[in-house]
């Protein structure tokens, strides 16, 4: 009997290393998202943004991948490989937070170019312009890394536990949200470096130089994945395999005329719009409704991501073993609807921090249910030759609206507080509405994509272990 090569992915030591390496790349991501997410009124206050303002600055992130880039990004990553995509990724990050981190600043202010910049489209103070072009570059670094490493796991734990991996990975990056709202508005008030009044500058600062590590992190990772690497090639030619089906242009329009792909792509969107968005402004709706300061409503936000981050390993792991994602897509839909509804209803008739820390907690259990369940669907329904465009697509049409609902949730703000002049009095109760919208309509997704999955058999409510096991079976008894 033919002795099986053992490869590196194989050693659970590996495996779980990986991903450490490549998770906290992302932790160190989404703190940089969310640094100025609690800062919302001081930005206004100390730069002279409006909600305007801060409304095209928080959709900027997204910009560029709307406009073509997550594309490129999915064939540069099928084409090139996880190595230097992944490389590109975290640079790019890297390169955009310094430069918001100039633009929001002492030393920007005042210049030539903050004169210019300002000097046209006044809607945008000049900071807020470069600031926006800064988190544009970061932006296209990170939806591409997010690309990257959901590629990159679907690689290292084929066969394993690819939905708990997954969903580590998750939990992980969502921690870094906790992190940042607990830590935004106490470094603001720090007083680090001789700083006298509150600033943006700090926290932003040293979440730029955290960035700086997570794109160390990724080229350790990228010495493991090449001894992985040279293990499948050797493994290959051992067995005398054929290599894997190389990507090829005309795939990206096999994935676009998929309705399957459709189905999911506008479930994301829809449902990561009444996130994402809502976290920019989910500080100051707190503050605002609540009548509480910026510290207490970044304390109690702050848990948000906790529910996601506890419950998505637990519930990648029972996916793993006893599937139902699709009905896991519907129940996390009801549970955002529910909670939106209540900030937009119920919240500013009973202002109680105890009602406003239970939907919030309750938010965070739909954020682990719905993201814990997607990404790991997504190789069951696409062939792995172009599996990184599947996530390039459907995180450019995601794009789409986290670029339109920062802009959109900032005017309907604008809009309906005419005349308020403090950003510590603005009514919510429409942009709370909309994301509530939001979440029916991926609910009528979540259950059209079930409905489907129970008629052609996709697998997307079936464990993916025991997919993996079936598979290994049936090749066994065809080679007898």
């Amino acid at each position: 009997m033919e002795k099986v090569r053992q490869l590196l992915n194989d050693k659970a030591w590996a495996r779980w290393t990986a991903l450490f390496l490549i998770a906290s790349m992302m932790f160190f991501a989404y703190m940089f998202v969310d640094v100025m997410s609690p800062l919302q009124a001081l930005v206004e206050t100390t730069r002279g943004w409006s909600p305007d303002a801060f409304g095209y600055y928080a959709g900027a992130e997204y910009v560029l991948n709307v406009f073509g880039f997550l594309i490129v990004a999915g064939i540069i990553l099928d084409k090139m490989g996880v190595r230097f995509t992944g490389t590109l990724s975290a640079s790019l990050m890297v390169v955009g937070a310094c430069l918001k981190f100039y633009a929001v600043s002492e030393w920007f202010e005042g210049t030539a170019l903050d004169a210019w910049l300002g000097s046209w489209w006044t809607v945008m103070p000049g900071s807020a312009k470069l600031a926006a072009l800064g988190f544009m570059i970061f932006g296209c670094g990170c939806e591409m890394a997010g690309i990257t490493v959901s590629k990159a796991i679907a690689k290292w734990f084929e066969g394993k536990e690819m939905a708990l991996a997954m969903g580590l990975e998750m939990a992980i990056a969502r921690l870094g949200v906790f992190a940042i709202f607990s830590m935004s508005p106490r470094l603001a008030d720090s007083g680090w470096f001789g700083a006298v009044d509150p600033t943006v500058v700090i926290p932003v600062g040293f979440c730029a130089a955290l960035l700086v590590i997570g794109l160390l992190n990724f080229l350790v990772f990228c010495i493991f994945d090449t001894r992985l690497d040279s293990e499948l090639a050797k493994a290959r030619e051992d067995s005398k395999q054929e290599a894997d089906e190389e990507f090829k242009i005309s795939d990206v329009g096999f994935i676009f005329r998929s309705k399957l792909f459709w189905i999911v792509a506008l479930l994301c969107v829809l449902y990561y719009s009444a996130i994402f968005p809502f976290q920019r402004y989910a500080a100051n709706m707190l503050q605002c409704t609540l009548h509480i300061d910026a510290t207490t409503a970044s304390d109690i936000f702050r848990w948000f991501p906790m529910g996601a981050m506890v419950l998505t390993p637990f519930l990648g792991y029972f996916l793993d073993r006893k599937g139902k994602g699709a009905t896991m897509l519907i129940l996390g839909a009801i549970l955002m609807i529910v909670c939106h509804l209540t900030f937009a209803l119920v919240l500013p008739a009973v202002p109680s921090e105890a009602i406003a820390f239970s939907a919030i907690v309750i938010l965070g259990i739909s954020f682990s249910l719905v993201p814990a369940a997607l990404w790991p669907s997504v190789p069951k329904i696409m062939d792995a030759r172009f599996l990184g465009s599947a996530y390039s697509l459907i995180f450019w049409v995601q794009n789409i609206g986290l670029a339109l609902f920062p802009i959109l949730i900032g005017q309907v703000l604008s809009a309906t507080n005419k005349g308020v002049s403090d950003p510590m009095d603005y009514n919510y109760t429409w942009p709370m509405l909309l994301f509530a919208c939001l979440g029916a309509l991926a609910l009528v997704f979540g259950i059209w994509l079930k409905i489907l999955d129970a008629r052609k058999h996709y697998g997307l409510e079936l464990p993916n272990i025991k997919d993996k096991e079936e598979v290994l079976e049936a090749e066994s008894e065809s080679v007898q």
